[in-house]
């Protein structure tokens, strides 16, 4: 699902990570860290309900497992190349969705801080608009942290 930009004709819809990574720093630089985080949260957010909506999925009583692999065929390797998306489960009321490959990781040194937010922000926006439910996320492992995947956990806001 390549973002078809028509006024860029030879380099079409996609930037390096570097790129992407100078706007986030920047953005913290100008902005601090936790007005960045929620600027890029949200227009994750903003993103991953477009994806899902244009993928069919809106309010979906797919499994899992076949949102898991339509999301990556949109935001994966064959897409945008945001990240991988390897499988979401469903844990009780919390939704796990694990991911690699994140473009907010890409760079950085293990050990490093840094959150997944924009990524996190497109995973949650994409994963309310499947279920139709306002959900809280938090980025729960990070591959800059020792864990297998980047995880991020949803549970429903009442």
């Amino acid at each position: 699902m390549p973002n078809s930009i028509s006024n860029r004709q030879n380099l079409g819809g996609f930037i390096s990570a570097v790129c992407f990574k100078s706007v986030i720093t920047g953005m913290e630089e100008a902005l601090g860290e936790k007005a960045t985080a929620i600027a890029l949260i949200a227009a994750g957010r903003a993103r991953g309900k477009d994806v899902a909506q244009k993928l069919g999925l809106s309010n979906s009583t797919a499994d899992f497992t076949s949102i898991a692999s339509q999301l990556n065929a949109a935001v994966g390797q064959d897409g945008t190349r945001l990240t991988a998306v390897e499988k979401i489960v469903q844990d009780g009321e919390v939704i796990k969705v694990y991911c690699s490959e994140t473009v907010c990781s890409a760079g950085e040194p293990q050990g490093s801080d840094r959150k997944c937010t924009f990524t996190m922000g497109a995973v949650w926006g994409a994963v309310s608009e499947i279920t139709g439910k306002r959900l809280r996320g938090v980025h729960t492992e990070s591959i800059l942290r020792g864990g297998t995947h980047d995880v991020f956990e949803f549970s429903v806001i009442e």
